[in-house]
């Protein structure tokens, strides 16, 4: 595998609209040199720099100031260098791939890989982020060298967040460069790299754009409002928040328009190809220009009403914006409470009434398009799920979600509705195999068409996902958590409660895994599969035994939290945590306590007790005593040090990204570390947790030389809290929260600098905590977040 020694030091990226500035920002994320270049502004003077590189300068601020952000750190984008065709394009010569990213017309890109060629070195990586042109158009004419090297790599906009990258080969590229950019995609930036045919759309938005505009049909036949097929659409069947009509509106009602008529010029042999002729509405909205967000108005149109905003709806048939109608569907009530998706699905499809009539209608005629595609698009079909649940935020894709109703029912109900999937389908029923997925030796396999016998999914021998090791691998479960067998001596213990939140059972989870670890196993792994890895702490328990007045339960409760972080941190065994998405309150501070925390890049982490009243109280606050403590002794400005960890837990502040998260002081950097790809992040604590077993993990020693400041930090915490209240930027309620946090934090009424422990410090903050809990605008704060889910300030 020569290819893996191609090495990728410096990244040109030509184009700095949209697509090309955050793709240059998220090469700058992982660490690569960018070179980004773009045209002369009209009227450019002969000279200087400045005046000749503001089209890419100024489009490259734009970008980072965009939210959200595209960058990791603000920092970062320093490793990204601006100039311009002119000037600048020697400089590729020096780059090891070169993407262009510049507008959507073959005749201006073929003029820019003509000078492209004569700059690059031989066997640079060159590449186009095209979403539409023929890949093999734009090397026409080209080198020999440049042809090999050269093949579509389309990033989904965000590239920092939507992790499908389309690699679609031309007819000369070599298959090393398609072999290489597949496994640099997923290993460095974090892609689902999914390998397309150079066919229009190519995966991802050749099968999204049939989803839309099926939805958009169905809506104009029968009726159904933007609201009501926007909540069809939405979480509830595993989709984004945006669900239809806000997609829409967010992609831009013209991108949408441009996609739909180039489907319908360029598709000479889809069957299917007049779902794409844009609906009447549509072209109404084109002429009056109701593009969705950018002309502030398309789907929905943000109406103030006495000061209040609204979001009002058009209706497709009078064409008149209108509040929003109430949705009754009452299967949606049904599902509320149904939290597994497969089952809520069966659910939905089985519904009698014109909820259930709508999913049948259009995801039957999704499934038996997604099957008539293969093999035009792609010969297998994990890479169209891959494509959808990557690209457009699907928990599930079409061929995903036709396992989860039941493969051969689901076949027979479409040819009841006179919806027939492609002559394959039944060919894959014939061979014995009844569904398009299934497990094998804890790796998940995909019908194979052609070979007709399942196979393991390329690449994912690297993977540990914890749903394809239920059953045999189960050591232990509960309500809230499940214990999972890795290999090698590793456990995984997996919460699984309602937004991840910890309460009593996943507390018992914690003590059994390092129980079972303790006696059998090398280490712990703490990770799981959900959106989020925690939410924090059950709020809603607290608020019951506090509103109940049990005191001294609700006491005992936090001990035991306490206890069970502490023993993270000074278990025998190593125990590793592995956070992504949202780690808040409790979540952050079980990750505070394990010996090594490795994160995904994308982590928003955070001590956010404030904003329910409270403060830290499972070792947070005693934690970020402790980190104050050490940094004091490596240098640190004292009191500047304790305001920049007061104001961090004080103004509840959450990182942007796990980069953020050092510079919070979350992470240690000297023993954290970052993963970009999410689908490595469980093997890579495995492997991290097997590791440090193996260079002889001790035990760590109980601490009991905390520094912590006393009177002056204190009096620097009541002087800022009294200050801020004095100018009306807190409540009075906040000022009492802040003095408390100031009283933990720098070790209680102490004269002056003194040595204390860890324990002295959980006191601390457990009985501020239940003082707290006495607060009446301490409840009324947590209950809004409950009732409403938001924070109050009173």
């Amino acid at each position: 595998m020569e290819w893996k020694n191609r090495y990728i030091k410096k990244v040109a990226v030509l184009g700095s609209g949209v697509m090309g500035s955050r793709i240059a920002c998220h090469f700058a994320n992982i660490g690569v040199e960018v070179l980004l270049l773009d045209i002369l502004p009209k009227d450019a003077p002969a000279t200087g720099k400045i005046q000749r590189n503001k089209v890419v300068s100024d489009a490259l601020q734009l970008t980072l100031k965009s939210n959200p952000s595209p960058i990791y750190l603000p920092s970062f984008s320093n490793r990204i260098t601006i100039g311009n065709f002119s000037d600048d394009l020697d400089k590729i010569s020096d780059c090891d791939w070169i993407i262009e990213a510049i507008i959507e017309k073959v005749e201006i890109k073929q003029e820019l890989f003509t000078k492209v060629d004569k700059f690059r070195s031989p066997g640079t990586l060159i590449t186009s982020n095209t979403s539409g042109i023929p890949i093999y158009l734009m090397s026409e004419g080209r080198s020999d060298d440049f042809r090999k090297h050269f093949c579509g790599t389309h990033f989904f906009n965000p590239p920092r967040y939507l992790p499908l990258l389309e690699i679609i080969p031309a007819t000369e590229t070599s298959s090393e460069v398609i072999d290489f950019l597949i496994y640099y995609g997923e290993k460095f930036l974090g892609k689902t790299t999914v390998l397309a045919k150079d066919t229009p759309g190519f995966i991802g938005n050749r099968i999204g754009m049939f989803s839309i505009m099926s939805t958009l049909h169905y809506a104009e036949k029968t009726g159904l409002s933007v609201a009501e097929i926007d909540k069809l659409t939405g979480p509830v069947i595993g989709h984004p928040k945006s669900a239809t009509f806000r997609t829409s509106d967010v992609v831009g009602l013209d991108t949408i328009v441009h996609v739909a008529n180039a489907f319908v010029q360029s598709l000479t042999n889809d069957e299917a190809k007049d779902i794409f002729v844009i609906p009447d509405f549509v072209r109404v909205m084109i002429e009056n220009q109701w593009l969705g967000s950018k002309t502030e108005q398309g789907f929905y149109k943000k109406h103030k009403v006495d000061g209040k905003t609204e979001f009002l709806t058009l209706d497709l048939k009078k064409l008149e914006y209108e509040l929003p109608p109430k949705n009754n569907f009452s299967v949606l009530e049904t599902t509320k409470t149904i939290d597994d998706l497969k089952s809520r699905l069966r659910v939905l499809f089985a519904d009698k009434d014109k909820a259930g009539e709508f999913y049948r209608s259009t995801f039957y005629e999704l499934f038996a398009y997604s099957t008539r595609r293969i093999p035009e698009i792609s010969e297998a079909l994990y890479k169209i799920d891959s494509a959808m649940s990557a690209g457009f935020g699907w928990e599930m894709g079409p061929f995903e979600m036709w396992d989860a109703l039941d493969t051969q029912k689901v076949i027979q109900e479409m040819e009841a509705a006179g919806v027939k999937p492609s002559e394959w389908v039944y060919e894959m029923i014939k061979s014995g195999a009844t569904s398009f997925y299934k497990l094998g030796n804890g790796l998940r396999l995909y019908y194979d068409i052609e070979s007709k016998t399942y196979k393991k999914i390329p690449g994912t021998e690297s993977f540990i996902l914890l749903k394809n090791l239920k059953g045999s691998n189960t050591i232990w479960s509960n309500k809230g958590t499940t214990i999972t067998d890795l290999g090698d001596g590793i456990l995984n213990l997996e919460f699984h409660t309602k937004m991840n939140t910890i309460g009593g059972e996943v507390i018992e989870g914690l003590n059994k895994a390092i129980d079972i670890a303790e006696r059998e196993y090398k280490g712990l792994v703490i990770s799981n599969e959900g959106a989020n890895f925690s939410a924090g702490a059950n709020i809603a328990m607290i608020f019951m035994m506090a509103v109940e007045n049990e005191l001294d339960e609700l006491n005992s409760v936090i001990r035991s939290f306490q206890n069970t972080m502490m023993r993270i941190r000074y278990s025998p065994i190593p125990v590793v945590a592995a956070p992504h998405g949202m780690a808040l309150g409790g979540g952050c501070e079980l990750c505070l306590h394990a010996d090594k925390v490795v994160a995904h890049a994308e982590l928003y982490m955070g001590l956010v007790e404030f904003g329910v009243g409270l403060i830290p109280a499972g070792g947070g606050s005693k934690e970020f005593a402790l980190r104050l403590s050490d940094s004091l002794n490596e240098g640190d400005v004292e009191l500047n040090a304790f305001r920049d960890r007061f104001l961090t837990i004080g103004q509840a502040k959450v990182s942007s990204s796990a980069h953020d998260a050092f510079a919070l002081g979350y992470l240690r950097k000297d023993k954290d570390v970052v993963v970009v790809s999410r689908s490595r992040l469980l093997a890579q604590a495995k492997s991290h947790c097997l590791q440090m077993w193996e260079d002889g993990y001790s035990q760590p020693v109980r601490r009991n030389d905390i520094k912590v400041l006393g009177k002056p930090a204190l009096g620097l915490g009541y002087v800022g809290s009294n200050n801020m209240l004095a100018g009306n930027y807190i409540s009075e309620h906040d000022a009492l929260i802040a003095k408390k946090l100031a009283y933990v934090l720098s070790g209680g009424d102490l004269s002056q600098a003194s040595i204390v422990s860890e324990q002295y410090l959980l006191d601390l903050e457990r009985e501020a905590f239940i003082s707290l809990c006495r607060e009446k605008k301490t409840l009324e704060r947590i209950q809004s977040v409950l009732s409403g889910g938001k924070i109050l300030r009173n």
